[in-house]
Order: C-alpha cells, then sequence, then structure tokens
C-alpha cells in the first residue's frame, strides 16, 4: 500500500519514533500529516520541523501553552486536548492511522477510525481489550485492522494464505521478563528501578511493568482473541525468553509454522504499513550462520497472576476485560508512583473485577462508565 497519508497518535513514544524512522527511509512512500503527544511538546516540536505534518495534537493543556509560547511552527496547526483524536483520524486526508497510544486513551480513536473506513495499524492493545466487539462489528473489510505488536503481527505473517478454520492453536511468546526466574515469594521485593530494566525491549515505563507482570500477555491474548475470531482455549502463552520467535501457529493437520526475528518493532511496525505487501527496510537480520539457544517453558500462574486474571477476564465477557484494563492502569501508575508494591498490581485487579459489574448493554457510554468506576476503585485500593 503505498503513498499512504499517515496519522500517527503517540509520535513521541517508542512506537511512534520508530515509525517515523521508517517513514524517513521511505519518503517516497509515506506521507505525514498528522502527529500528536500527551505532552512532549519539545520532542514534538523537532518532529513537526522535520516532517511538516498539516495537523498535530498535544493533549496536555499546559504542555500545549508551553508549546504555543515556545515552538509555534508555521504551516502545522497544532491543537489541544484529547477530544481532537477523534477529529483527526476521521479526516479526509488520511489513509492510515497508525495508534500507538497507551491505554484506555486509544480505544475510541480506534473505534472512529474505523468507522470511518481508515486502515489502522494497530499498536494500542487497549482498543481491544477494552471494546473488541464494538470494534469488530463496525469493521468495513477484514484487512481494514493490522496488528503492530510483534505476537499479532507474526500470527498474522503465519496465517496469511490459510484458512483460519484450520487453525488449531496459536502459541504466543513472552520473554518473562526480568523476574521469570524468581519465585513469588521474591516478588515481594521488586523495586520500580528493578521493573523498568526488561531484558529484551526497550519500551515506556507502562508497557515496560506489563512485560514484567506479564499483564501484556494477557491483554494480547485478549487481542489475538478478537483479531483473529479465536475461541480462548486455541490461544495459549509460553515463556520463550530469547524473544526470537514472535508466535507460533499450529493447524490441524499438526504442522505449525513460527515467525523468527531479532527483538525490533520496526519490523512489525512496517509490515503493518505495507500489508499485504513487504517493504524493504534497514535493520539488523539474524545471523543463522551462528549457534542460536531457543527454549519454551509454561506460564506459571501463580508466578504471573495477571495472565489468568486477563484470560478468566475473557471468558466471562462483557465490561470484565475492560474493568481489568483501568485497573491495571491506575496499580501499574500507583506502583511507579510507589503508592503501592510489585505484588500489589495483581490484588489491585482482582480486587476491581471482583467488585465492579454492570449488567447494562455494551456501549461506549457505559464503557467510559464502567472505566471510571474501576479506575476510583483501584485509587481507592
Amino acid at each position: 500500500m503505498k503513498n499512504q497519508k499517515l496519522a500517527i497518535l503517540g509520535s513521541t513514544g517508542s512506537i511512534g519514533t520508530q515509525a517515523l524512522e521508517i517513514a524517513r527511509q521511505h519518503p517516497d512512500l509515506f506521507d505525514v500529516v498528522t502527529l500528536t503527544t500527551r505532552k512532549n511538546w519539545r520532542l514534538l516540536s523537532k518532529q513537526i520541523k522535520e516532517f511538516r505534518p498539516k495537523y498535530a495534537v498535544i493533549c496536555d493543556a499546559d504542555a500545549w501553552k508551553e508549546y504555543k509560547s515556545e515552538s509555534n511552527i508555521d504551516g502545522t496547526e497544532v491543537l489541544c486536548g484529547t477530544e481532537y483524536l477523534k477529529e483527526v483520524v476521521t479526516n479526509p486526508e488520511i489513509t492510515t492511522v497508525l495508534n500507538s497510544l497507551v491505554g484506555y486513551v486509544g480505544f475510541e480513536p480506534t473505534l472512529e477510525a474505523v468507522k470511518a473506513g481508515k486502515r489502522i495499524a494497530l499498536a494500542n492493545k487497549e482498543s481491544l481489550v477494552v471494546g473488541g466487539e464494538l470494534i469488530r462489528n463496525a469493521l468495513q473489510s477484514p484487512d481494514q485492522l493490522v496488528p503492530v505488536d510483534s505476537e499479532h503481527s507474526a500470527m498474522l505473517q503465519c496465517i496469511v494464505g490459510e484458512n483460519t478454520d484450520r487453525i488449531e492453536k496459536i502459541i504466543i511468546t513472552a520473554s518473562g521478563g526480568p523476574f521469570r526466574d524468581l519465585s513469588p515469594e521474591q516478588m515481594k521485593g521488586v523495586t520500580v528501578e528493578k521493573a523498568l530494566k526488561h531484558p529484551n525491549w526497550d519500551m515506556g515505563a507502562k508497557i515496560t511493568i506489563d512485560s514484567s507482570t506479564m499483564m501484556n500477555k494477557g491483554l494480547e491474548i485478549i487481542e489475538a482473541y478478537w483479531l483473529f475470531d479465536l475461541k480462548l482455549s486455541q490461544i495459549e502463552p509460553v515463556i520463550h525468553p530469547q524473544s526470537i520467535i514472535h508466535s507460533i501457529v499450529t493447524f490441524i493437520d499438526g504442522s505449525s509454522k513460527a515467525q523468527l526475528g531479532p527483538p525490533d518493532m520496526k519490523v512489525p511496525i512496517i509490515y503493518a504499513l505495507s500489508y499485504p505487501d513487504r517493504f524493504d527496510l534497514e535493520t539488523p537480520r539474524m545471523d543463522w550462520t551462528k549457534n542460536h539457544e531457543l527454549t519454551f517453558n509454561p506460564v506459571n500462574y501463580e508466578q504471573f497472576p495477571c495472565v489468568e486474571l486477563a484470560m478468566k477476564s475473557i471468558e466471562e465477557g462483557g465490561y470484565k476485560p475492560a474493568i481489568l484494563n483501568a485497573a491495571n492502569e491506575v496499580a501499574v501508575q500507583r506502583f511507579l508512583d510507589k503508592e503501592i508494591g510489585y505484588i500489589d498490581i495483581a490484588k489491585v485487579v482482582e480486587s476491581c473485577l471482583q467488585s465492579v459489574h454492570s449488567s447494562e448493554a455494551l456501549s461506549v457510554d457505559n464503557l467510559k462508565l464502567i472505566n471510571r468506576e474501576a479506575r476510583e476503585k483501584a485509587a481507592r485500593w
């Protein structure tokens, strides 16, 4: 898919900056029309100067004021407020939306972009965790939503050319994070500083903590459930410390396909932007003439309770995945702020899943209400 008009939501984050590296390599293929940030206006200002987008959004009002006072660049209309995220993705000039926002805030822009018929490269897994049913029902074509997560990109690459009803199981791999060798008792002593050091990936703080608790794997299981229309029993997480095999698909005849590569997010990003084609990319390659150790272990749910909580939430369905996500976002921030301990993250999530309920019909407005209630409960825990 060439000559794409891009809106990059979260352009100052890890995924967004790597997407701009790709746009820099392929100026003939990508035209950056919109960039957004939560509050990192200084980096956004540099990006605006280089890529000259027509629009930009700064969600934080104070950051927007600082930008306006110090770095107002002609030619780019810079809007203030989260509400503009939904507006920019429906702009007729945009053909592709790369949603790399973190958390619940990414859900409504994804839904609006789907309704507007845009192509979405989705790095915001929370969109499908929170409102997977609403998004699936709004899709105008099967190829409209293409995953950016390395695991789901791997699944897609293994499934291309296959009948999805011939899938027996999808094995979703996890590095296990920095604490895969710790006992549940040892995890009580985990500090913020230790949790922010991932052995394989360079990511933002929230995603890094999710990786260490393996909540990210739970969220990815829910994402795969909606992306590929699978049963929960068809998705199995395993620990693969090397992060070279990103997912494996086993078919009903017993054969399996795996997608392999170095832990580099630019690969799934460019695949999502080029799908079903492939564009060239300057990135490290695996040297298959060298010895590589590829090991696998089952997930210990006592050690990583967040995975099991996520799986139970999708089993219960309804608003439970949204409650899980809201409680986790608050709990992770409280841990980063050193208000609660590391093992308390799972306790906060479990408490909210047990105490927050809704029998109302699934809708965007009701999701907002349940999201707010779960966050308030998690903040008071």
